[in-house]
């Protein structure tokens, strides 16, 4: 079954396929040229697609999921086919304005099962384990700042260490709220006496500076709280100062055991870090996009404690004001024996970096085919497009 875009088109362009003390969810910064705002928003432990957005169309799903279904008992359907999961409050109110929509079915190049080679190629972009040692989203700092004809925009993380997806040659500093004192405007001073002289540390405590003048109101001890991280995230990338690139991530998607409960508790965060952030942005959401992925899917089938494995293929979600939403992308590829991929996972038909690269470059008015060979170097696919209204 198809929605939105024809097995063709698709296939023509995937299938190739203080001080810091933080909890989750951790978040990275980029300011970056122009008007544009991006918010990434990983998942890591491998957030169930099939939970996400339900294909309750399919016949199969009451076979795989039947402990699952009484979840979606009035839920806001999309495109008819698929049941929004109902935790998804905010987000399916976005969905209903036009300001989100869903790719489904898709997957990186990855095709094993670990979430720490996963994560790797999402972040890195590489189309192999550790193969690159820098991130996608850093080198999307760098090309935007080229075309702009500037220098690399600066970079902020708020985390306990630099993200991987925003490790790389563009320049990057971090914040993270904290339990701990703040240090005393005299020992500030003698800091940045200290590395004043010195090229690389006095351009980093000169960002730091900054980025902890944009955070001073926060309030925060720390990112437990995922509509304050929502907020946070909205003050520190709004206005002609604010950060034009973020990223956050959420853990506790790896769902091995009673997966109904421990879903609805993470999508309910998410769900309420995404409609604080849509919140917050106010009249910048216009100019602003998230995508929101995972590194891989969850098996098809409960197991047997009513939970998922590891599996292959998610759904992706993307939201903001400019976005042409209100709708699913999608070839499904069914949930029959024989339509799994490997007889027991969501099969993949739609690259998850052909998405991320089209999204991107469409939002940014980047190049798409030289967005996706730069962040997602060696894939043979096209970037997917459509995303944005023109």
């Amino acid at each position: 079954m198809t929605f939105t875009l024809d097995r063709r088109s698709i296939l023509g362009g995937s299938i190739a396929l203080g001080t810091a003390s933080l909890a989750l969810p951790s978040m990275a910064f980029a300011r970056t040229a122009g008007e544009k705002n991006l918010l990434f928003v990983l998942l890591r432990g491998a957030a169930d697609g099939m939970a996400m957005l339900a294909p309750v169309g399919d016949p199969g799903l009451s076979e795989l999921r039947r402990a699952t279904l009484a979840e979606y008992d009035g839920a806001r359907r999309a495109d008819g086919f698929f049941a929004i999961h109902p935790a998804f409050d905010q987000v399916g109110a976005a969905y209903a304005a036009g300001d989100a929509l869903f790719v489904h079915a898709t997957a990186t190049s990855y095709r094993e099962r670990s979430h720490f080679d996963g994560q790797n190629m999402l972040e890195t972009g590489a189309a192999q384990p550790y193969a690159k040692s820098d991130g996608w989203l850093n080198r999307l700092v760098s090309m935007i700042g080229e075309q702009a004809g500037e220098t690399h925009p600066k970079a902020l993380a708020i985390a306990p260490t630099m993200p991987l997806a925003l490790r790389g040659d563009a320049p990057a500093s971090s914040y993270a709220p904290s339990a701990l004192p703040q240090a005393s405007d005299a020992f500030m001073a003698r800091v940045g006496m200290l590395y004043g002289e010195d090229a690389e540390l006095g351009g980093l405590w000169s960002r730091a500076l900054e980025t902890q003048a944009m955070a001073a109101d926060d309030n925060l001890r720390n990112l437990r709280d995922a509509q304050a991280a929502g907020d946070l995230a909205a003050s520190l990338m709004r206005g002609e100062d604010g950060a034009r690139i973020a990223m956050i991530e959420l853990g506790g998607w790896d769902t091995h055991a009673n997966q109904v409960g421990a879903f609805r508790r993470n999508a309910s965060q998410l769900d309420a870090l995404l409609g604080a952030y849509r919140a917050g942005m106010g009249s910048a959401w216009a100019d602003t996009m998230v995508v929101v992925a995972t590194e891989f899917g969850r098996t098809a089938r409960l197991n047997g404690t009513n939970g998922t494995d590891h599996g292959t293929a998610s759904a992706t979600l993307l939201m903001g004001g400019a976005l042409r939403g209100g709708r699913v992308m999608a070839d499904w590829p069914g949930l029959g024996e024989s339509d799994l991929y490997e007889g027991r996972d969501l099969r993949p038909t739609m690259a998850l970096e052909s998405v991320v690269a089209g999204a991107v470059a469409e939002h940014l008015a980047l190049d798409p085919e030289r967005a996706l060979a730069r962040l997602f170097p060696g894939r043979s696919g096209a970037p997917v497009s459509g995303f944005v209204r023109s």
